[in-house]
């Protein structure tokens, strides 16, 4: 199990290797009042803090006590259909000092990412003749008058 330290609060980085559609999570904690009570969910943050949480979230669940792992919550599959770095805040439980989790499950579809990488490319403001040169049997010279 996993619990806090000093508050009910607790914060969960999950990276993942290529990009996922979130369905559905799973969170079991204890049958009192360490329990989860409120999770918050975020996407895409990589390195998220405490200090992070105070932003909107992308989802707001409110937990009811589960110690069989039996409860799931539907994600908005249109927000979360493209998930590469996913973020759990626990931000509340039942009551208790502290905050105690046993299992969190995670259901969704997993692609392979797709990352262009940075490309440099070099542009000219004007042509430079001598880079284009053209074999010509004889030169021509057009005036326009």
């Amino acid at each position: 199990f996993v619990e806090s330290d000093d508050d009910e609060e607790l914060l969960f980085n999950i990276p993942f290797t290529g990009n996922v559609k979130l369905k559905g999570i799973i969170v079991m904690g204890e049958d009192d009042d360490t329990h989860p009570s409120e999770m918050r969910l975020f996407k895409n943050v990589p390195h998220m803090s405490f200090d992070d949480t105070a932003k909107e979230p992308d989802q707001v669940f409110s937990l009811n006590r589960d110690l069989t792992g039996e409860l799931e919550y539907a994600t908005k599959i249109a927000r979360f259909s493209n998930v590469y770095h996913l973020s759990i805040h626990i931000s509340k439980n039942f009551g208790a000092e502290t905050t105690k989790i046993f299992y969190i499950g995670l259901r969704g579809e997993w692609t392979e990412a797709y990352r262009h990488e940075v490309t440099i490319c070099n542009y000219e403001a004007s042509a430079n003749p001598a880079d284009h040169k053209i074999d010509q049997i004889m030169p021509e010279t057009h005036f326009i008058s």
